[in-house]
């Protein structure tokens, strides 16, 4: 009764490793090819396309190794700024402790400033950003890593704290920065917005043929130190930083207004596509709303620190701490293959799963908003 059976299933896994054998061949054969037809050329032929090729390899080699290693990725990296213990809102002169005597000229400086910057330095120095890499323009075959289920969630989550650094950059120069009844731009923030609005993907060089780029990278590291000489000239009491509470519900909506977008992406993605494991794109929306979390994360702390005395005086510090913890809820999820699947089925869908902590997040600020609004 059982050979029937036992023969069926023989037939079955012939079959299927026939199958894989056919693909496998059908992958390999160009470069089979290739390698017969290298080998029948002469030396003065071999040199420079065995050198191009060592040269793709060292390159690609290079970039799979840093989309590979996220450096000092670490959720819970605002525990290192002390906020708690800063009780001084940003450009107020410093307090001096008991029984000391608080130094002339100094200011406290704004930890929205400090942790902006630190971010950038996280993004480019700490690591290197893949956005421009010319192994992940190039991508795989010509095919766009983002295209494919390899090597690109790093990026992803890279532009995604790049988003919300851009946000602030901009909220810093058009509110935070602007004392009423005055006009006047700082200069070190106005080149950090400009700097930061550069285009993400540019290598040395694009599709203009009139020169040299300049690597997004290196524009976006002397944005980091525009913000970090404007928060010398804050700590030396030469700038200003206006922590008003119109100021503030500002920054709360446009935040609010950026995280919304986010959600509206993870639910188009999730609403029109149903592909569970198979769905390639959906890690890229995924890990794209994970790092703007991760940015705002430590942005929306430094920003209870900076507007300590209006969160407090408007009575928010209930709800303000409840967004910030929703934030750090956030950013535990963290899974080893992000599924996009239905949302009554059996796997899991992980961009509904985030849609759901960004929703949170921006309901708490619509609420706050509204609150000081009134």
């Amino acid at each position: 009764m059982l050979d029937p059976i036992v023969a069926f299933f023989e037939r079955v896994f012939n079959a299927i490793g026939r199958g894989i054998g056919l693909v496998i061949a059908w992958i390999c054969w160009p470069f089979l090819v290739a390698s017969q037809w290298y080998a029948r050329r002469s030396w003065i032929v071999k040199g420079p396309i065995g050198m191009g090729l060592a040269a793709l390899v060292i390159l690609y080699g290079y970039f799979i190794w840093q989309a590979t290693i996220w450096t000092n990725f670490n959720p819970d990296f605002v525990s290192a700024y002390n906020l708690a213990e800063r009780k001084n809102d940003a450009g107020l002169p410093v307090k001096a402790a008991a029984g000391t005597t608080a130094p002339a000229n100094s200011c406290e400086r704004s930890a929205i400033v400090d942790v902006t910057a630190d971010l950038i330095d996280f993004n480019v120095n700490q690591n290197s950003w893949l956005s421009s890499m010319i192994a992940y323009k190039a991508g795989l075959f010509g095919l766009d890593w983002d295209h494919t289920p390899w090597l690109d969630n790093k990026a992803s989550f890279q532009r995604g704290v790049n988003e919300a650094v851009r946000r602030t950059t901009v909220e810093l120069v058009d509110s935070l920065v602007r004392m009423r009844g005055t006009s006047g731009i700082n200069a070190r923030l106005q080149s950090a917005r400009s700097k930061m609005q550069y285009e993400e993907t540019n290598w040395y060089f694009g599709l203009s043929p009139f020169g040299f780029l300049t690597p997004t990278p290196t524009q976006y590291r002397a944005a980091a130190a525009d913000l970090r000489a404007f928060n010398s000239e804050l700590g030396n009491c030469t700038a200003l930083f206006d922590a008003r509470a119109d100021n503030f519900l500002e920054f709360m909506d446009r935040i609010a207004s950026s995280i919304g977008s986010t959600s509206d992406m993870l639910r188009e993605r999730s609403d029109n596509y149903d592909g569970g494991l198979f769905d390639v794109r959906a890690d890229d929306r995924f890990w794209f709303a994970y790092g703007q979390l991760y940015g705002y994360y430590g942005i929306l702390s430094a920003t209870g620190a900076d507007f300590d005395g209006i969160i407090n005086t408007r009575n928010l510090t209930p709800i303000w701490n409840e967004s910030i913890r929703q934030l750090r809820r956030g950013l535990d999820v963290r899974p080893f293959i992000v599924s996009n699947a239905s949302e009554s089925g059996i796997f899991a869908t992980h961009l509904a799963t985030m849609g759901f902590h960004v929703l949170r997040v921006r309901s708490h600020l619509v609420e706050m908003r509204d609150i000081l609004a009134r």
